[in-house]
């Protein structure tokens, strides 16, 4: 993990389309892994037992494909370009090349949609496409992220 201090958090209001962000980088290892299976109770053996990975298709142990979701979204909370806290409204998202060990991820995503919420004034919903990148540039999952964020006080 590369150290990393991050900007002040921002309200809705301070978002802009087209606004994007690179965030800064994770190394997956078997630990990390193996602690993603024990927090989970996901000890599928492909994730879990060196042997039976190395037998597999993968050809040795691969992370959850929940893991890489759960590592983007903590990735982009660290990033320069980041949201006071809000609730998240949902995911969309496609998992499409393993995550190995050794691997070390980042996330790039943009703003691609603002509105102020009908339902909830002072809040205000960010539309938030992320992918997340290998060390080799390979995109091994991506999707969209529809996040509630805060808006600034006084502006609604």
């Amino acid at each position: 993990m590369s150290l990393h201090t991050p900007s002040p958090e921002k309200h809705w209001d301070d978002a802009r389309e087209g606004d994007t962000c690179t965030s800064p980088t994770y190394l997956v290892t078997k630990e990390r892994i193996l602690a993603y299976a024990d927090l989970t109770g996901d000890h599928t053996p492909v994730h879990v037992d060196e042997a039976y990975a190395q037998a597999s298709h993968f050809g040795g142990i691969v992370a959850h494909g929940l893991f890489g979701l759960s590592i983007a979204d903590g990735l982009k909370t660290r990033s320069d370009y980041r949201f006071l806290p809000g609730m998240s409204l949902g995911w969309t998202w496609d998992f499409l090349l393993p995550i190995r060990v050794d691997d070390e991820l980042h996330v790039r995503f943009s703003i691609t949609g603002l509105r102020a919420s009908k339902s909830k004034p002072g809040w205000g919903i960010v539309i938030l496409p992320s992918e997340l990148v290998n060390q080799h540039g390979q995109v091994v999952q991506k999707g969209e992220h529809r996040l509630m964020v805060p808006r600034r006080p006084g502006t609604f």
